[in-house]
């Protein structure tokens, strides 16, 4: 072991570290202070020896170093320290950086002027401005970005005609080239420049020094279908897919993809189904398989589209989503952590992935429903149970749901709720989500007992259920209790924030509660989620209208009809709201609008034909008021408005016409035998005695029926008051049975009106006429009275 082992001799003469403690007696600092010419030194002049006669030269002429020269001694090397000179001594300031001297001259700037310094710079500047127009189109600005890419595109042809003439073919920057064409081609598809656009591409194709121009036919093939020139496209596409190796395997399945398409967009299913055919037994995916129904369906194939449905769901979703965010321990750091990455953007990925394909598989379940059986709901159960089968066995429920949906939009209102019936003894959500659609049906078959039911079976089996807790709203709502039910859609919105559904009915259930600050919170928020809904415009129109405050109404109003242009009602009620505010002109506008959309409103046919009586042009107003006569046939009031208008406009004979008409629909109208004995007696014409003498029949009769209703009402008070059951005397008796051998004294002119209302007549600028409580049929003869003897007692005095 020790056999290669040398020790190093104790006297080596070679020693490396040898000498470095020897060292020369002239700088021992030890007995300076016992030196006698050193403190001598010390103490004179600090240590500056006397000038010397003679200047000291060396061997090549120049002064000794330390030798004074003019009076100022220069510097001894290495020794005197720097910026010190003698000069210094003698009163000049100490400036070891030479700053009194000012400041230095500026540098020099690089001359530009070699050539390829100017190549550099405008490869450079080439760069930067095809860098600004990716930036312009990214910030939505295509203009500019379309000019920055042509600004490109000219100094790189600038820079091209430049280096050919200093350097060989070989040295030109071809990528830069390529990068100036392929963002000028972009830029035109970007403003739908295509011809532009197609033209650029083939430049950078048909350049065979560019080795992947080729996988640009794929963008050709783009704007031929953006332009619906199919075949070309296809074309493009099957060029490009040629020269794709398959190392790009996703590219090659895109472009397939686009083939498929294009070959749907011709109506050459056959094809299509080929190059979907092919996706699916490389890679599988969701759209392809979906597409591959579609082909199948379109070409009524029922076998071939139950095998491309099982197809389809049995494509890998590739996501983890309820496993990866379920804690299986109490660790606080991990709760934390799973809590952090239940919202970040691979789990909204996650998320949407899942969605589309839940969408993908429904849609396709309902389209083919109908076709691979022999009814709906056979070949629905098909779809469920192959579901079932497969890794979307959650989404076999809402399958079942909505078919109880496309039952409900088939009206077949029988078979939806006893498929809805069937979820009640499934898991908590299924059932609640049930439960909810049964008690929507109920209520909206207003059995409001089964709604209430099926509404806290639903809030009982997921009380987290945010429609379920709405639907219980309604129907406490519907039962007259506004508080409790504004708490059930709070507790709905608790749960979910943007259930614009509870938002809605919490602000209609403050508004009956007279509760308005609450109410305008609620639309409000609702506005700022929906935007454009007309419900909820024209609730805050209202709720400001209920606050008298008719300027934010009319701004509302506003807001409403340029989402509804055509709504009558809301025309109707912006000209209500000017009318209150005295702008007659745009009231009048706005009514005008309402009746252009809906000529049978009477609210605004009346305004109208008021407002030409106001404005003195009566014979416009006639065509209202002829309208609302026709809407209103029974009514007496519009046909006297219209005779009305005549008599107004002067036109007598017109309005004589028009008074006798109405006399024959109703004789015994009395306003309207005055007219016909005034415009008779006017006129010099012979039938106003007739008119005078059923005036004053019509008159009679008038008294009689108040008498009775008088006579009515003082025997119902003796009644009471007494308490007996006696009908009368005889002469009560013989004025009933004289009113009731009148022919039509029970039947109003209208029978939505029961009460007793004046006959007197007055113009269309004063108070509207209204018609008598009791009307009269037209009768076989003109004078029932004539055989009658009226007792003394009915006679007027």
């Amino acid at each position: 072991m020790m056999q290669n082992v040398h020790l190093a001799p104790e006297n080596n003469e070679d020693d490396l570290y040898s000498g470095y403690n020897d060292y020369n007696p002239m700088f021992d600092t030890e007995d300076l202070e016992n030196d006698v010419a050193f403190q001598q030194a010390a103490r004179t002049s600090h240590g500056r020896r006397p000038p010397s006669k003679a200047t000291l030269t060396s061997s090549m002429g120049r002064p000794m170093t330390g030798t004074i020269q003019d009076g100022v001694s220069r510097p001894m090397t290495a020794v005197q320290a720097a910026g010190y000179t003698k000069a210094a001594v003698r009163g000049s300031s100490f400036d070891p950086l030479g700053q009194a001297k000012g400041p230095a001259s500026p540098l020099e700037k690089k001359t530009s002027d070699s050539v390829e310094e100017k190549m550099r710079q405008l490869e450079k500047k080439v760069n930067d401005l095809v860098e600004e127009s990716c930036v312009a189109n990214s910030c939505g600005d295509l203009k500019l970005a379309l000019d920055k890419a042509k600004e490109a595109g000219r100094q790189e042809r600038e820079l091209l005609r430049q280096r050919e003439q200093i350097t060989p073919p070989e040295s030109i920057n071809l990528d830069l080239t390529y990068t100036v064409l392929l963002n000028l081609a972009s830029q035109y598809v970007a403003n739908e420049m295509y011809a532009e656009a197609l033209t650029t591409y083939q430049v950078i194709v048909k350049n065979k020094m560019f080795s992947n121009g080729g996988i640009l036919k794929v963008n050709m093939g783009n704007i031929y279908l953006k332009q619906r020139n199919y075949s070309k496209a296809i074309k493009f596409y099957r060029m490009a897919l040629d020269q794709i190796t398959s190392s790009h395997k996703q590219m090659r399945i895109k472009i397939m993809e686009n083939i498929g398409v294009a070959f749907i967009k011709t109506g050459q299913y056959v094809d299509a189904i080929s190059s979907f055919e092919e996706i699916m037994s490389i890679s599988p995916n969701l759209k392809a398989g979906f597409n591959l129904i579609l082909c199948y369906f379109a070409i009524g194939n029922g076998e071939q589209m139950k095998k491309a449905f099982k197809n389809l769901i049995e494509v890998p979703l590739e996501v983890d989503y309820e496993e990866k965010y379920i804690s299986l321990n109490e660790d606080l750091h991990t709760n934390l952590l799973i809590e952090a990455i239940k919202n970040d953007s691979l789990s909204q990925i996650e998320r949407e992935r899942k969605s589309l394909a839940e969408e993908y598989i429904m849609t396709a379940a309902k389209l083919i429903a109908p076709a691979i059986e022999t009814s709906f709901a056979v070949g629905y159960d098909w779809c469920v149970d192959a579901v079932k089968a497969s890794h979307y066995v959650e989404l076999a429920n809402d399958l079942e749901i909505n078919k109880a949906t496309t039952y409900l939009r088939q009206q077949n209102f029988n078979q939806a709720l006893e498929t809805l019936k069937m979820f009640e003894k499934k898991d908590s959500r299924v059932k609640s989500a049930a439960a909810t659609n049964l008690s929507f049906l109920y209520y909206l078959g207003n059995e409001l007992e089964q709604a209430t039911n099926y509404a806290d079976l639903a809030v009982n089996s997921d009380r987290y259920n945010p429609a379920a807790l709405t639907n219980k709203g309604n129907t406490v709502f519907a039962n007259g209790d506004c508080e409790k039910a504004a708490e059930f859609y709070k507790e709905a919105l608790r749960n979910d924030s943007f259930c614009t559904e509870a938002l809605y009915n919490l602000g209609l259930t403050y508004k009956k509660l007279n509760r308005i600050d609450e109410a305008l919170d609620c639309f409000l928020k609702l506005h700022a989620i929906l935007p454009n809904s007309a419900q909820v415009l024209y609730q805050l129109a209202s709720i400001y209208q209920i606050m008298e405050d008719p300027n934010q109404a009319i701004e509302w109003l506003l807001q409403l009809i340029s989402v509804v242009p055509t709504d009558p009602h809301v025309l109707s009620k912006l000209g209500n709201l000017y009318d209150t505010e005295g702008d007659k002109s745009q009231a009048f506008h706005y009514y005008c609008e309402s009746y252009r959309y809906f000529p049978s409103n009477i609210e605004v046919i009346e305004w109208l034909g008021a407002y030409y009586i106001d404005t003195q042009f009566c014979e416009k107003a006639i065509e209202y008021f002829e309208r609302a006569a026709l809407i209103l046939p029974t009514q007496v009031k519009w046909q006297l408005m219209v005779a009305s208008c005549y008599r107004r406009s002067g036109n007598y004979q017109k309005a004589l016409e028009k008074y006798k008409v109405i006399h024959r629909k109703f004789p015994e109208n009395i306003e309207c035998l005055r007219f016909l004995v005034r415009l008779c007696t006017d006129m010099g014409l012979k039938e106003v005695q007739e008119y005078i003498t059923k005036l004053k029949k019509a008159e009679k009769l008038k008294e009689i029926r108040e008498q009775r209703i008088k006579s009515g009402r003082d025997g119902s008070a003796r009644s009471r008051r007494e308490g007996s059951g006696d009908t009368g005397g005889t002469k009560g008796e013989r004025l009933s049975a004289k009113l009731k051998a009148l022919p039509g004294t029970s039947e109003p002119y209208e029978s939505s009106s029961n009460k007793e209302i004046d006959a007197s007549y007055a113009d269309p600028l004063g108070p509207q006429p209204e018609r008598p409580k009791t009307a009269a049929r037209k009768r076989t003869e003109e004078d029932d009275f004539a055989d009658e003897e009226l007792g003394e007692d009915l006679l007027p005095e």
